[in-house]
């Protein structure tokens, strides 16, 4: 059988030659969002630290809640308009390096995740863990 031309441009495959094009694959997402919350995690966590000079322990918490909070939200929108979604390694990771509280308020006010038990037990442990963190931290560790 012949191919018949539509009159549209053929396909092309390129390549974007930029130190970042990384950034922009869609082929790695988890090293996409795992780099852009790194990022902002540490811009808010620089930004606390210099303005408003809490604890490392209560500033770390909070840049990775926010993080979290932002990709539970992110990727609940995502889900409904069926674009491109967020890693679960990547919510479960970002969760237990810090991010719980965010994840938390992620399930509660978006809703979202309720349904899949292992982001209830990601959540369930790394509150543990933090927890257990924080009274090393505070009561053993000074």
């Amino acid at each position: 059988m012949d191919s018949v031309y539509n009159g549209a441009a053929p396909r092309r495959s390129f390549h974007i030659h930029s130190p970042l094009a990384f950034l922009v694959s869609k082929r790695q997402p988890k090293t996409t969002f795992s780099l852009v919350a790194l990022a902002f995690s540490l811009l808010i966590l620089l930004a606390i630290l210099y303005f408003v000079k809490i604890d490392i322990f209560w500033a770390w918490l909070l840049a990775w809640s926010v993080v979290t909070f932002g990709l539970y939200g992110y990727d609940k929108a995502q889900a409904k308009i069926g674009g491109g979604r967020v890693p679960e390694i990547v919510l479960h990771a970002i969760t237990l390096l810090g991010g719980w509280p965010g994840g938390w308020l992620g399930r509660f006010v978006f809703h979202h995740k309720v349904r899949k038990p292992p982001f209830l037990v990601a959540l369930i442990i790394s509150t543990l863990l933090w927890v257990g963190l924080g009274y090393w931290y505070f009561f053993v560790a000074k």
